[in-house]
């Protein structure tokens, strides 16, 4: 098994829009982060992204941060989009399946009208819950293909 860090855990209550960090997360089985506007019986109920793809784009528009893609969880050490359909993440007692490597910008997202970039589509990945429980911010994870 291979490790990685939990460099922040965002939500947001509104769905399209930058998320916010907070200290730790609930995390329901089958439904995602407890609060957050993704959550729900369906295939994309977290979305993962590493820190740094986020620092790639830091050199065309230095302001972004964590949330900022709206992913729930910022990551450190570990290639998420390499990661196979079905891989299993492990974070404390939470357990995670990769479900979906990027998607579809919305209509072209704030970040991409400012930076003529956005990694989310490319770099952002996915995954449903199948053990739940709480992430803190200082948490490390685990995963396995």
């Amino acid at each position: 098994m291979k490790r990685f860090k939990i460099v922040s855990l965002n939500v947001s209550g509104k769905p399209g829009r930058s998320k916010r960090p907070v200290p730790k997360v609930v995390v329901k089985k089958n439904h995602g982060i407890v609060g957050d506007a993704h959550a729900g019986d369906w295939h994309r109920q977290i979305s993962l992204l590493a820190e740094e793809d986020i620092e790639y784009m830091r050199n065309k528009l230095d302001s972004l941060g964590p949330g900022d893609f709206a992913e729930n969880i910022t990551t450190r050490g570990i290639d998420l989009p390499s990661l196979p359909l079905g891989a299993i993440l492990q974070i404390g007692e939470v357990k995670l399946e990769v479900t979906q490597i990027g998607k579809e910008c919305h209509k072209g997202c704030e970040i991409l009208k400012r930076a003529g970039e956005c990694i989310m589509p490319g770099r952002g990945i996915f995954a449903r819950v199948l053990e739940g429980g709480e992430i803190t911010g200082e948490s490390e994870g685990t995963y396995h293909i």
